[in-house]
């Protein structure tokens, strides 16, 4: 079994293989050091904590995560504050920032004996209709090498080679026109809460990672580049979009990490190729607006995983055949409720037809009071917030 890709869904998948008795390589094109340590989104669902405690892999989460269920909106008609982990089916999410997720998944991984190549660059899955797919690659010193076995799990992103070696069609797109600037702090929390807000000059968001790390967005003009903005003027823009001088101010430090994320999504239909499966965000990207990516990837681990021990130790394939219309329910129930808090979080952007309508504003601002005021829609809210 050769796993692509040594995320949260690669290396689930390769603990559960291996947990399994089947042996598995995971082939990473990013260095060990740098798998252990890029920064991605932190907020696990329930569900991914109930997967992860299943199968012995939850240590590190609980010995160093922190639960969490609320979250604030700020708007111009005055703030409110949703205790979702009370709504809904009373579900929280996990503070716990990926890159400790991953080195907890890849500790146990080695553990088990768990063979994984580091620098080295899928390049193409070829042959998948048969039963030997091969995979060509680039080893760290630069020579192509061939890899071949049972199946393939595409778990390397959207740029990797699985997504590029599928059929023409296969990727379906979605822009929201809306672009954020993502921040990582050197600053403590500056409200116990994750923080919307939702302004005149654009959105801003608000995010713990760590007692001393914050995670901030700010609604960014596209095109513009991460560094434009001294972090004089970022910090005063936050204050300004979340609303400072009301609600308190905000603990400012150094700013880590810059990045550019376009809230685009898309979705691989079907996550069957033959012999070649996708998972993680080589299956579908959400809209980072409710933080979807990295418990889909664990969901989707542990269903393939269970298909392929069936298909690989009973001769069972009932569950490979059923593994992409199974994920993809769950896969669009994301992308609609990421589509919802896109809407909910932005006007429409420049170049929309409904840019600057004052029904669209109207509506928008009718979406947020039903938010603010009506505990059915407080609850669908908790339960799509926090479900997978």
């Amino acid at each position: 079994m050769i796993v692509l890709g040594a995320g949260p869904a690669g290396l689930v998948l390769g603990n559960l293989l291996l947990a399994a008795g089947i042996d598995c390589v995971i082939l990473e094109r990013a260095s060990s050091s740098r798998v252990r340590t890029r920064a991605r989104a932190g907020f696990l669902a329930p569900n991914t904590v109930r997967i992860l405690d299943r199968h012995g892999l939850a240590d590190g989460l609980h010995q160093h995560g922190r639960p969490h269920g609320t979250c604030e909106f700020r708007t111009p008609e005055g703030r409110f504050r949703l205790d979702y982990g009370a709504l809904g089916r009373g579900g929280r999410h996990h503070v716990y920032p990926q890159q400790h997720l991953v080195t907890d998944l890849l500790r146990h991984y080695l553990a088990r004996g768990g063979r994984i190549h580091f620098g080295t660059e899928a390049l193409a899955v070829h042959d998948t209709d048969g039963t030997r797919p091969c995979l060509t690659a680039r080893d760290p010193d630069g020579r192509d090498v061939r890899w071949t076995a049972r199946y393939v799990a595409g778990c390397d992103g959207r740029h990797g080679a699985a997504r590029r070696s599928l059929p023409a069609g296969s990727v379906h797109h979605h822009d929201h026109g809306v672009t954020w600037l993502g921040l990582l702090a050197q600053a403590p929390p500056s409200l116990d809460a994750v923080g919307y807000a939702i302004h005149d000059r654009g959105f801003a968001g608000h995010m713990a990672r760590t007692p001393e790390v914050t995670r901030y967005y700010l609604q960014w003009q596209r095109g513009v580049a991460a560094d434009a903005w001294p972090a004089q003027r970022i910090w005063d823009e936050l204050d300004t979009r979340m609303r400072a001088p009301e609600y308190g101010p905000l603990s400012r430090g150094t700013l880590l990490e810059r990045g550019l994320f376009d809230l685009a999504c898309d979705v691989v239909e079907p996550l069957r190729h033959g012999s070649l499966f996708l998972a993680g965000d080589a299956a579908s990207v959400p809209a980072p607006a409710a933080a979807k990516g990295a418990n889909l990837a664990v969901l989707e681990a542990e269903i393939l995983a269970g298909a392929l021990v069936d298909a690989l130790t009973r001769g069972d394939t009932r569950g490979l055949d059923a593994y992409s219309d199974r994920c993809l329910a769950y896969i669009w129930r994301a992308q609609e409720f990421t589509g919802w808090m896109t809407r909910l979080l932005h006007a429409p952007p420049e170049g929309d037809p409904d840019a600057g309508s004052f029904f669209q504003a109207a509506r928008r601002r009718s979406r947020i009071a039903s938010l603010r005021t009506s505990r059915i829609h407080q609850d669908w809210f908790a339960e799509n917030y926090v479900g997978v």
